[in-house]
């Protein structure tokens, strides 16, 4: 392998690419998982967005409808909704003084080989607001969800059957919300880079002003520089993927929150050689509960294990 390629490839594995599942080990995933993961990173990006008006309802519905397609099918135990209107009429009944957490235990995104996209999750919901008295309800739910033909940069969601397993009480209360929204922005991050077309355009939702990248090809501190590393540095594979985990979120100084997240990448050079790397990214993310993501403001990269051929 020329040193040139191992250079800029090593340079691609410091910036992030995608998961199938959470507990996918690389040494499991196949060439076609690879060239798949920024499928399955657009289907994440949508699935977590889904929680965030009921979590945050002053950022507005219209980010929530953005996700979904005009003849949703949507089940809950709350009843069933067809069409975009319906839904939006159910969401818009529930009572504004509830507080909604989604906490989201296991995540798997299926692609079939005629490249139909689903996905299936086990979610802690709590609820303070339904019950009397102050108590935090909680259910343990099963969300089905499925997209369509994935033909834009992010599917939308045709159907969403949600099974509630069993019903108590916690006596705590959690706020998914952070960890939600910023899931949501790294799978959008992903989604770009992995996408063979390699559109930069929706960085320029999710950067924040005046962001400083910290790549070892250099600091980039615009959108031109990263739609350059993109071009360039970003473009030397023919596929990626990456398996995200032990994702933190945290409140930092000014309100900001810090992400520490590990991902583990796969990748495919042109001739089929397959690749992997451990990284560690550090990212401090700005949110504006109004907009449909949150945004980059820095990202720092730890190699945790060098790029590499697969054994």
């Amino acid at each position: 392998m020329p040193k040139s390629i191992l250079k800029h490839l090593s340079v691609m594995a410091l910036s992030g690419a995608t998961m199938l599942s959470a507990t996918t080990a690389i040494a499991e995933m196949t060439a076609q998982d690879i060239k798949d993961g920024y499928k399955a990173n657009a289907a994440l990006a949508q699935f977590y967005r889904w929680f965030q008006f009921y979590e945050r309802p002053q950022g507005g519905l219209e980010n929530a409808l953005d996700i979904l397609a005009d003849d949703v099918h949507v089940q809950s135990s709350l009843g069933e909704a067809n069409g975009i209107g319906e839904y939006k009429a159910r969401v818009e009944s529930l009572p504004a003084t509830w507080q909604n957490s989604h906490k989201i235990n296991s995540v798997d995104v299926t692609i079939t080989v005629d490249g139909a996209v689903s996905l299936a999750a086990n979610v802690t919901y709590q609820n303070i607001g339904a019950a009397a008295d102050g108590v935090i309800s909680r259910a343990d739910l099963s969300y089905a969800v499925t997209y369509d033909d994935g033909s834009a940069a992010l599917p939308k969601i045709t159907s969403v059957q949600i099974t509630n397993n069993a019903q108590s009480a916690s006596e705590t209360y959690h706020d998914a919300y952070p960890e939600n929204r910023v899931r949501s922005l790294v799978h959008r991050w992903l989604t770009i880079i992995e996408n063979p077309v390699r559109d930069p355009e929706g960085f320029k939702e999710i950067l924040a002003a005046n962001p400083e990248i910290n790549f070892s090809s250099g600091l980039i501190q615009d959108y031109d520089g990263l739609a350059a590393w993109l071009a360039g540095p970003g473009s030397q594979v023919a596929a990626s993927t990456h398996i995200v985990k032990d994702l933190t979120v945290a409140e930092i100084e000014g309100g900001d929150w810090q992400t520490v997240m590990v991902f583990d990448w796969a990748g495919l050079l042109p001739d089929g050689t397959e690749l992997i790397a451990k990284t560690q990214h550090t990212w401090v993310v700005d949110n504006d509960v109004t907009e449909r993501f949150a945004r980059v403001k820095s990202v720092n990269v730890e190699v945790l294990e060098p790029f590499r051929p697969k054994q």
